[in-house]
């Protein structure tokens, strides 16, 4: 495979763990309790640790002098390659949980697959991160069964947000050109084929926390082709400040 090609591809993966990490950063001491706090900010952790770990390779790709940090903070908004879904703002908690479990969901079939890789450093990669991310699943499905069947109140809340998040799942499994080759050269995983088992697991646990599953079928994709929603310019512009502030900057 093309280093250029394998680099895009790379960076269709990491994006995804980039923003839903900001996102989940914006969080950091406005959890509902100590504990929950703690964990979302560890999550978020998580996802900046492996993104650190995409970005490193595809640095290493380039011939340029590029950085882990100049890809992360220095690309224009139609240069991110990560799904609609991730970039959603921190509307209420019961968004938030929404927002995670569609995303885990994915993520951790996702990366079970990538295991699979001829490439190695994807491969380990995955391996470590296969083990994180069991656990993301398994917080925000358990959040998202006790706001389903909680009260009233968090039951209409996680309804409303399931309902407005549907729209971005299917971008999950939207097949880019480049994803095509990274799958033809058996580095890449084919994230359509990944679809029904999806939509099953996400549907039991809505059904199990008494929640309606969203019948409507229209989907809004783009953001792996760099077309985004109008959250992600506010993103970027706290993600990229310090390192578009004051160049060249260290720590």
């Amino acid at each position: 495979m093309k280093q250029d090609t394998l680099y895009q591809y790379i960076l269709g993966i990491a994006d995804n763990s980039l923003i839903l990490g900001q996102r989940l950063g914006e969080l950091c001491g406005h959890g509902p309790t100590l504990e929950t706090d703690i964990a979302i900010t560890n999550i978020s952790l998580d996802l900046i640790g492996q993104t650190r770990s995409y970005y490193q390779y595809a640095a290493g790709l380039c011939d340029d002098g590029r950085t882990e940090d100049d890809i992360a903070f220095l690309r224009k908004e139609r240069e991110y390659r990560n799904v609609l879904l991730v970039e959603q703002p921190n509307t209420h908690f019961g968004y938030v949980m929404v927002r995670q479990f569609f995303f885990d969901v994915f993520h951790l079939l996702f990366l079970k697959e990538l295991q699979q890789s001829s490439d190695e450093t994807l491969v380990a990669i995955a391996n470590k991160a296969v083990k994180e991310v069991t656990y993301h699943q398994r917080f925000s499905s358990d959040w998202v069964k006790r706001l389903g069947d909680g009260t009233k109140e968090s039951h209409e809340k996680i309804q409303e947000a399931v309902d407005d998040l549907w729209r971005y799942t299917e971008g999950l499994f939207y097949v880019t050109e480049v994803e095509s080759a990274a799958v033809k050269d058996g580095i890449g995983v084919a994230v359509s084929s990944l679809k029904d088992a999806y939509y099953e697991h996400i549907k039991s646990v809505l059904t199990e926390a008494t929640l309606s599953v969203p019948e409507h079928s229209f989907f809004q994709k783009g953001g792996k082709d760099g077309i985004h929603t109008e959250h992600m310019g506010y993103l970027l512009s706290d993600l990229q400040y310090m390192q578009r502030t004051f160049p060249n900057m260290n720590w």
